[in-house]
């Protein structure tokens, strides 16, 4: 069962839930990954305490990650990158596999071999300062908006439901992006293809989206899960059927 570390923002986890059962090859209901979800917004904000020496939000994920885990959870995405800061911490108190939504985004990146030069990141102050993009993408130079007040008004914005909003500020970011030649632009918030979603879908070959990326990711694991003998995985349709 997979596990997701959610709520950072809600509107993103519901976003990566709705790409993987979008990725996922089923005819039915019962042909889709079983998911538990921990969706707590009360998380203490990254950014903040990143930047500003703000409450510190490891011992809440730490504590979201054990749920998911006593709730059956045999592997655990996040769909928040700036969370993922703490991936080392979270990984290694982990009794089951973690998936990075980096590394996703890196495979989606070798997977386009024309993508050279110049790639933008629309990323939150704290997912820049801790250089988790800058310092897995090598072989690319990596340009971030000369406007980063924007950028972040523009994910608050989506953050309060604010559609159109975000998607004006944050696409006048991606496009600023373009202007400076960059061959694609990485939506690296996962408020950010939220706000760019129609955008994205007229240029895919422009956009990077580490959100869909993870998701990928979530169902290739989950499919090559399958290939393991039935004897060594639950059957979660017999458990609630029972139930």
């Amino acid at each position: 069962m997979l596990g997701i570390l959610g709520g950072m923002g809600p509107l993103a986890t519901i976003d990566f839930m709705a790409k993987i059962v979008a990725l996922t090859d089923a005819a039915r209901d019962q042909d889709h990954i079983p998911m538990v979800v921990s969706s707590v917004p009360q998380i203490p904000d990254r950014t903040t305490a990143i930047l500003e020496n703000g409450k510190d939000p490891l011992p809440a994920m730490l504590r979201c990650v054990d749920m998911l885990e006593r709730a059956g959870a045999s592997m655990i995405a996040i769909p928040c990158n700036t969370a993922h800061f703490w991936y080392p911490q979270i990984a290694n108190f982990a009794r089951v596999p973690v998936l990075n939504i980096v590394d996703a985004c890196a495979e989606e990146l070798r997977q386009r071999p024309r993508l050279r030069g110049r790639i933008g990141l629309l990323a939150t102050r704290g997912t820049l300062a801790t250089g988790i993009y800058t310092n897995r993408l090598t072989g690319f130079e990596i340009l971030t908006p000369p406007d980063q007040d924007g950028v972040m008004r523009g994910i608050s914005a989506i953050k309060a439901a604010k559609f159109e909003e975000g998607r004006l500020l944050l696409e006048a970011a991606a496009n600023h992006l373009f202007r400076a030649r960059c061959s694609a632009v990485i939506m690296a918030c996962t408020e950010v293809p939220l706000a760019l979603a129609e955008t994205a879908k007229q240029m895919p070959d422009r956009y990077i989206d580490p959100t869909n990326a993870l998701a990928k990711l979530c169902v290739s694991r989950w499919n090559h899960l399958q290939a393991v003998p039935r004897s060594e995985v639950v059957d979660w349709s017999a458990v609630f059927t029972a139930h």
